[in-house]
């Protein structure tokens, strides 16, 4: 366009501290950070902000170096969240459920320049430490993390540069609460009974690799009209593109063709826009891979409604493919969770010599509860095709991650292990 041009005028990059520097101004004398008896205002928030930024920059930390933490949620957790990308350091928070062989993994990987350890933390970070000397690898600045309100904390990681519940039988509270649930889409059954304790659940989807989410379910009011089953189906969506998010697709991964709305036809989703990641970080050959045809592959398998929200089928990794047909995981799980005696549940494919492969469940029951494998392979053949029914049920506490995620890949190889299946007696089909 004929006299325009781009320069800091008209091009600012986006950055979360312009956020706090607009609330220390609008809101400066309201609450900001709220943790036991303590309160600190948005004015008060931005100067330990500030504080904290000279105190890092007072030990050479500037541009591109990387600042590692391992706290609970603690106002000092929160605030270097702004103090790091002041001085134009990179932040690297540590999952404080991460053993020391991880962290150690995870320093060495990021080049941590300074490591900002809470005390209560401290063992573990020693332990990680001692592996990193061990190794002769180069060791970070320690810094304790000392905060009064701290009691207890609220396979191989690859870092990005900047994602179920059990419901026990609980009374229902006195208020309604909104809560936001993200990861694994939650079984119908679940959100239906948070319902009745008094939870307006807001179900979203998204990545590290998008900041975050990247879609959320988007509530219309008419759906409160809704029978509970439907509501809850509906809250199980993973929804539409979240305001910062370009474009979300469900797309063949092969042709990159957009695939139709109707709810049946199951493609990869795809995202784009600004929030999504700049790449893996010393990682080139896998960025490109994530980003081929100039979209991020997320991995996931879900359709797109007729009404625009989208719905996660599997992980691409995760779907069973038995004599041509493929079978979601999470749509077996979702009626698993529905039978009263299951408390947790995974399904993963087992090799099947006539089929191919073919469903086969991890369960785990309820404290006192009671179910044998056919009552819980009738249970699901009442409610789905008998294709889609778990052929093997194994009675197990699931292997879970540090943050709580099955690690499926083990239960794929405990099936495996068992052996292919052998062909079905067909006077049981």
């Amino acid at each position: 366009m004929d006299g325009s041009m781009w320069c800091a005028a008209n091009y600012v990059p986006l950055t979360p501290l312009s956020f706090l520097e607009r609330a220390a101004v609008v809101y400066g004398d309201r609450a900001a950070v709220v943790c036991g008896d303590r309160r600190f205002s948005w004015r008060e928030t931005r100067e330990r902000c500030l504080a904290g930024a000279a105190a890092l920059a007072r030990l050479g930390v500037g541009r591109r170096d990387v600042v590692a933490v391992i706290a609970s949620n603690v106002p000092a957790m929160y605030e270097l969240h702004f103090s790091v990308p002041m001085t134009g350091a990179v932040l690297c928070t540590l999952n404080t459920r991460h053993d020391a062989a991880m962290v150690s993994v995870l320093l060495k990987h990021s080049e941590a320049k300074v490591f900002l350890v809470e005390s209560q933390f401290h063992a573990v970070a020693r332990d990680a430490l001692r592996l990193l000397a061990d190794a002769k690898d180069r060791l970070p600045l320690v810094i304790t993390v000392s905060d009064p309100s701290s009691s207890s904390s609220t396979g191989d990681g690859r870092g990005s540069n900047d994602g179920s519940v059990a419901v026990a039988e609980y009374e229902p509270l006195p208020r309604r609460v909104r809560i936001s649930t993200g990861g694994a889409p939650p079984p119908p059954q679940v959100l239906a009974k948070m319902d009745e304790l008094g939870f307006d659940v807001a179900h979203g989807y998204g990545l590290t690799e998008t900041y975050g989410p990247a879609t959320t379910c988007v509530w219309k009011p008419e759906w409160d009209a809704l029978p509970p089953a439907e509501r809850a189906r509906m809250k199980a969506l993973q929804g539409v593109a979240h305001a910062m998010v370009q474009e979300v697709a469900i797309k063949d991964p092969a042709s990159m063709e957009t695939l139709p709305s109707d709810g049946r036809a199951v493609g990869e989703v795809m995202l784009r826009g600004n929030t999504v990641m700049g790449g893996y970080y010393k990682d080139a050959g896998a960025t490109e891979e994530a980003m081929r045809g100039g979209w991020l592959r997320t991995g996931d398998l879900g359709v797109r409604h007729p009404n625009g929200y989208i719905q996660l089928k599997d992980r691409s990794k995760d779907i069973i493919i038995s004599g041509g047909e493929n079978i979601s995981s999470i749509e077996v799980e979702s009626v698993l969770f529905g039978h009263p005696a299951v408390l947790d549940a995974a399904v993963v494919a087992r090799p099947d010599d006539h089929w191919g492969e073919a469903p086969c469940a991890f369960v785990t029951l309820r404290d006192g509860a009671r179910a044998t494998a056919d009552d819980i392979i009738r249970f699901c053949r009442a409610r789905l095709p008998h294709y889609m029914a778990p052929r093997t049920v194994v009675f197990s506490d699931l292997p879970k991650t540090s943050t709580g995620k099955t690690q499926k890949y083990l239960l794929r190889e405990k099936a495996r292990a068992m052996g292919g299946l052998r062909k079905p007696d067909r006077s049981r089909l």
